[in-house]
């Protein structure tokens, strides 16, 4: 038995989680490899012919074997798809056909994956889970296990971290927190995996690795072109501009794709899935400055004091701004300082002190979304 104790490490077969577990594995750890299915990736991609590149698939599980077995510790492939499935995939349909922009990889770790390896770590006796992320956890004087952003502020996913319960927190190692890419890619030279550190980094969906979403709901959701097809665009006055393709295949914010010319740049500014409707606008049209967020998880602190200044953040890669919060009875309405752009209901709204995560939950709606 290790003095370190005994870790369920993840790994996908990236270069992330490999090196993650063999740091692990060298600073006296006894790990256990794990590579979760969570999708096939032949059903779901379309016609496109795009070269696999998700994690999901044949040759990601050889690279996460092949590095455990070289180092001399176990590893196992776990088959989570119906689970994966049950939650993460139904999720995503349904905030779609919603109006609303889900964030699927928040829903896998807040619900799926941790509990996943949570529930193995238990069965396999191993006291930590841990994953390749660039992230840290950290124990506050009042007891509490937190997230704070990872060093490497290009690779920082405390974003997508905010759901992680206590209970899980206190058990999770996030070996790479502390450390660069750039320090992570020369140790993937340094344990002797040199094509690791060329190896491209998968952004896409798992479960849709040709970056296609609309292609997904198509195949997914029965005769959805056909219920959704023929809908209106107009200005925010309610003037009928033309038409478009179905509610479910446009985002907030979006710009491209719209397939209709107005003389000037034209963005989607709201949609309406009750009327089939997608509201278009200038850029500035944009802007909020309040949202309400509700299926909070406070992670730093049991809860917020009322009108407690943090910083928020609204998408993966927004540099967050100054707000206040205000508590209500199913979470909280937040107000800006400043004017923000893309509150996007569905998305993430994560809430920090400095670097710390202090909670985070979805946003529901844009009390002012216009100027």
């Amino acid at each position: 038995m290790s003095k370190k104790g005994k870790v369920l490490m993840a790994m996908s077969g990236g270069i992330d989680s490999t090196v993650a577990a063999l740091m692990l594995h060298k600073e006296g750890y006894e790990v256990v490899g794990i590579t979760m299915k969570t999708w096939d990736y032949a059903t779901s991609v379309g016609t496109t012919g795009k070269k696999e590149t998700g994690c999901c698939n044949l040759d990601s599980f050889n690279d996460a074997r092949q590095a455990a077995v070289q180092h001399g510790f176990p590893h196992f492939i776990l088959d989570i798809r119906e689970e994966f499935g049950d939650f993460v995939i139904d999720n995503f349909v349904e905030e779609y056909i919603a109006g609303r922009t889900p964030n699927p990889c928040v829903m896998c770790n807040t619900h799926i994956k941790w509990r996943a390896l949570l529930k193995r770590a238990d069965a396999l006796g191993c006291e930590f889970i841990a994953t390749g992320h660039y992230a840290q956890i950290h124990q506050h004087t009042n007891g509490r296990y937190f997230i704070r952003k990872g060093i490497d502020e290009t690779k920082d996913q405390s974003y997508v971290l905010w759901g992680l319960q206590q209970d899980l927190l206190s058990r999770t190692l996030l070996p790479l927190g502390t450390y660069h890419k750039t320090a992570i890619r020369q140790m993937a030279h340094d344990f002797g995996y040199p094509e690791l550190a060329k190896k491209a980094e998968s952004y896409e969906i798992c479960f849709v690795p040709d970056n296609d979403y609309r292609g997904f709901l198509k195949r997914n959701v029965a005769g959805l072109e056909e219920r959704v097809a023929g809908g209106n665009f107009t200005d925010k006055a309610g003037n009928i501009l033309g038409h478009h393709k179905g509610y479910p295949f446009y985002t907030i914010g979006q710009r491209k794709g719209l397939d209709i010319a107005l003389g000037k740049p034209a963005f989607v500014t709201a949609i309406d899935p009750d009327t089939n409707t997608i509201v278009l606008g200038e850029e500035d049209d944009l802007k909020g400055n309040e949202m309400q967020v509700a299926k909070i998880n406070w992670i730093k602190y049991e809860g917020v004091t009322e009108g407690m200044e943090l910083i928020t953040k609204i998408r993966y890669k927004d540099k967050g701004a100054n707000s206040t919060l205000h508590t209500y009875q199913n979470g909280v309405t937040v107000r800006f300082s400043e004017y923000v752009k893309g509150i996007t209901p569905g998305q993430s709204a994560v809430f920090y002190e400095n670097d710390d995560v202090v909670g985070g939950g979805i946003i529901q709606r844009a009390e002012q979304p216009f100027t």
